[in-house]
């Protein structure tokens, strides 16, 4: 499978077969999860949660056994860090026919948090479950999905810029880039809001983050910087699968801004 199959194919999986993975799948995951590396170089400290041995759930999650996360130091970037391995290792759940769903906010996250025994300076961004989909999506996960609009995303043109953002990139535009940006397209992200903005010159990528006005304010991290990792990690993989060499930098190039938008980080293209 092309990684642009795989995300086109990957989806959130709220309802569950009930059914427990083996020992042996979640140690595999795990292991995984401590081979990722991010352009930042954060650590990331990675958690199995059993919920008959925790009591842990959530409102809507049906039959799931277990939770995957992880801790990170409340630093710079630590939200792009961890949106961009979080995502690395959902997608290896994925190709491993294992269904997760990103949840930051439908938790009890204090007892999340106390399961994980969070330290002062730590942040636990988010949790996903881990499981076999069940054969039928419950009622509760139909009306979420139609909710968010789970299924859609914005137009290509609506994401990505030719060197500045008055000048709006089409796909047959982007050339050799267009299935790497459509793979950045596809990416998840909370309420599916795709705050990612991207300008693409002729020696790199610009990613931006176009802030959804009123959403994730007063939390301890910032959601829409997490989706940003999320971003950045589809960009590498698809480049790399491309076999176009990149170079992460963070070099903002003074490009002028739309309201509410700031600068994140570049991939140099070699």
């Amino acid at each position: 499978m092309t990684f642009l199959s795989l995300a086109r194919s990957r989806r959130s999986v709220r309802t569950f077969d009930g059914k427990a993975l083996t020992a042996e799948e979640l140690q595999e995951l795990v292991s995984f999860a401590d081979t990722v590396t991010t352009p930042y170089h954060i650590p990331i400290s990675w958690c199995l949660l059993d919920t008959e041995k925790t009591g842990l759930s959530s409102p809507v999650i049906i039959g799931e056994k277990a939770y995957f996360t992880g801790k990170i130091s409340r630093v710079p970037h630590a939200e792009e860090a961890f949106g961009y391995a979080f995502e690395r290792v959902v997608l290896h759940a994925a190709e491993k026919g294992i269904g997760t769903t990103w949840i930051a906010g439908t938790m009890d996250r204090g007892a999340f948090e106390r399961a994980v025994s969070l330290k002062e300076g730590e942040i636990m961004p988010c949790v996903s479950p881990l499981g076999r989909p069940a054969a039928k999506k419950s009622l509760r996960e139909v009306m979420m999905r139609k909710g968010v609009s789970a299924d859609s995303r914005l137009p290509f043109e609506k994401l990505f810029f030719q060197g500045d953002f008055s000048h709006p990139l089409s796909q047959a535009e982007a050339g050799k880039l267009s299935d790497v940006l459509e793979a950045v397209r596809l990416a998840p992200s909370a309420c599916n809001y795709q705050p990612w903005r991207l300008i693409v010159t002729d020696s790199a990528v610009h990613f931006y983050l176009q802030r959804t006005k009123g959403f994730g304010a007063g939390r301890v991290f910032d959601t829409q910087k997490i989706d940003i990792g999320i971003a950045l990690c589809h960009f590498a993989l698809a480049m790399e699968e491309a076999g176009r060499g990149i170079r992460f930098t963070i070099a903002d190039p003074g490009i002028a801004l739309p309201e509410r938008t700031v600068y994140i980080a570049s991939y140099q293209l070699l």
